[in-house]
């Protein structure tokens, strides 16, 4: 956010954080959150980058479609081994996950 958009905001009494202010999260379980979150978008990119479809991933994991959808999304529903296991499926190895967890750290 911008700065004079934010001193606007606080002017008039607004409080201004992250999500994880707004959550009451511990700084572990925003580290985990924001994880999730690259690990999620790695998979929908790599996925993307391929030109696989959802479906066709879904086979590889024996798994479904539906299920895909919310790895890509991010659901709280998905475990980060699943997000491992699809992203090892469509060839990273553990630099890459690296990477994206990394780039994402850096970026928030």
């Amino acid at each position: 956010m911008k700065s004079g958009k934010r001193a606007r905001l606080e002017a008039q009494g607004w409080r201004v954080g992250s999500a994880a202010d707004f959550l009451n999260l511990t700084p572990e379980e925003a580290a985990f959150v924001e994880t999730k979150l690259a690990l999620s978008q790695c998979v929908r990119d790599r996925r993307a980058a391929q030109n696989i479809s959802q479906a066709a991933l879904a086979k590889r994991l024996n798994s479904s479609q539906s299920r895909v959808a919310k790895m890509e999304a991010a659901d709280a529903t998905v475990s980060v081994d699943l997000l491992l296991r699809a992203l090892f499926a469509l060839g990273a190895k553990p630099r890459d996950v690296a990477l994206a967890i990394q780039k994402r750290s850096v970026a928030a």
